[in-house]
């Protein structure tokens, strides 16, 4: 298999060997489910749950003053089972016990009924963004393989993952988690921090080593080792979960009245052999969309949030114009795949309905190991180092059946980049455009809008029936691109926003 990595042993201590000497004797073994926590903690509603407090006065390393320190997160609700958290100090480990007094309760009754020897469900990170008065939770672990992060000054959204298997799939996806974990304590003015962690499930067990860089943009540095007990229909590699309700382009629900509602408005993969980036607009579609962006050398993909201007949401709570964007670098050797984006419908903002991940070429059977190394890069839509235009907007409507041009569609899509300012008004900019099977263009223009000191798009297309209407597009100047491609994929009603009844 791919891109295998050996690292050296320590005659002494523990290190990231040992995580990995773990999970390949894991994977020997037949799975054994984690235990679940007591059936009352499970019925507890997400505001119950929350209700349950971690006192800070007991976060790891706050007698030290150190600028990491780590809080606790109680099972329950959606956690449905422990982990295990461990120290370690001097290269040696040892177990973090549950103590159920470090948490506050809604009620007395909640408190007498917590096991005493109950476990974790993950843990929170905070750091110092703003000196010592101003420590700030930013990275979190918790539930299955998911972790959160976020830059400063930006509010926790969409989350990344250790892995993903057969997510999209008609054959159902599984769910491997984290199942124990093993703090490294950092020195106390240190600026990362060391984190391991074993990963465990049906078809597959793993060893990652994360290694966490607060700031601007926080990254996590991660290497992984994975043992694969059942052959794997799709394995999706470094997985990224976020939320997307409506934006400018899409219906908005009854009831609605902020203009758009989302954690990321859009997939953004770069192919390093094409040097081509490429920007998909996300839906909530009314069916599932698969779909598999395919790359020849993956430089690095993400969920990004583009619009961080307030007024396109309007929403003082949820704060949805600071909310990071994910973006994930890949070290050489990852080779052709598929960067695969599957959204599902979703009636409610508080579910996560969109999830991207990379798919290589090559699949993985019982028995084989592979290993790899890659950076989750959480901040602003700049985290890309994009330098070429970007898509800010777009926008469509259909022409009524009456017209001359029934049943087409236009889009209008907005470009910016730090190149057109400099531009002349008369600049020869060529719209470049192509259908996919069964897909008419009718016309497509370019033009400069003023107000906005962008260039503007603008296509009328119109799609054989029963054709999903399939789209590419991208400005050039003197026959070089001076944009990203934009995507798009509409049919089968599958891009309509259903409204609420």
């Amino acid at each position: 298999m791919a891109f295998v990595i050996t690292l050296p042993r320590l005659v002494y201590g523990f290190d990231f060997n040992d995580v990995v000497e773990k999970a390949k004797a894991l994977a020997a073994a037949e799975f054994e489910p984690p235990q679940e926590v007591p059936d009352f903690l499970k019925e507890l509603s997400p505001s119950q749950h929350r209700a349950i407090q971690f006192k800070p006065e007991a976060s790891l390393w706050r007698e030290s003053d150190s600028t990491f320190q780590v809080t606790m997160m109680p099972p329950g609700s959606f956690y449905a089972h422990p982990v295990r958290l461990n120290l370690v100090e001097e290269e040696r480990e040892h177990p973090i016990p549950f103590r159920r007094e470090d948490f506050t309760y809604p009620d007395n009754d909640l408190k007498n009924r917590m096991p005493a020897d109950l476990g974790y469900a993950g843990f929170k990170v905070t750091y110092p963004f703003s000196g010592s008065e101003g420590r700030q939770q930013f990275l979190v672990f918790g539930g299955a393989s998911y972790f959160r992060g976020m830059g400063r000054d930006q509010r926790l959204g969409l989350s990344a993952r250790g892995i993903a298997i057969n997510t999209g799939l008609a054959s159902g996806e599984q769910f491997p988690s984290f199942t124990e974990f093993w703090l490294q304590r950092p020195a106390p003015e240190a600026d990362r921090m060391v984190v391991f962690a074993l990963l465990d499930g049906v078809s597959i067990t793993g060893a990652y080593r994360f290694v966490i860089h607060p700031g601007s943009a926080s990254r996590v540095d991660i290497t992984a080792r994975l043992f694969f007990r059942e052959d794997i229909e799709q394995l999706g590699l470094a997985p990224l979960t976020s939320m997307f309700f409506y934006a400018e382009h899409s219906l908005k629900p009854m009831g609605q009245w902020r203009p758009e509602v989302h954690d990321s408005d859009g997939l953004l993969v770069h192919d390093s052999e094409t040097g081509e980036w490429l920007w998909r607009p996300l839906q909530n579609p009314t069916n599932l969309i698969l779909s598999y962006h395919q790359v020849a050398d993956l430089k690095g993909f993400g969920l990004m949030q583009r619009d961080q201007k307030f007024e396109s949401y309007e929403d003082v709570e949820h704060r949805y114009d600071i909310r990071p964007s994910a973006w994930v670098d890949t070290e050489k050797g990852w080779g052709p795949g598929h960067v695969v984006l599957v959204e599902l419908p979703t009636e409610a903002e508080s579910n996560d309905n969109i999830v991207a991940f990379w798919r290589p070429e090559a699949g993985v059977a019982a028995g084989e190991m592979l290993g790899f190394k890659y950076r989750v890069s959480f901040g602003g839509p700049e985290i890309s180092g994009q330098t070429t235009g970007r898509s800010i907007s777009t926008f469509f409507g259909r022409s009524p059946a009456t017209s001359d041009n029934a049943n087409a569609y236009r889009f209008v899509v907005d470009f910016e980049s730090d190149q057109i300012p400099q531009l002349p008004l008369d600049a020869p900019v060529v719209s470049n455009v192509a259908g996919g099977e069964g897909v008419e263009i009718l016309e497509h223009f370019v033009q400069y809008v003023e107000p906005k000191d962008m260039w503007r798009l603008s296509m009328l297309v119109r799609p054989e029936p029963g054709k999903v209407l399939s789209l590419r597009a991208f400005l050039s100047l003197d026959g070089n691109p001076i944009t990203e491609t934009w995507i798009y994929e509409l049919g089968n009603g599958n891009n309509q926003m259903r409204t609420s009844e």
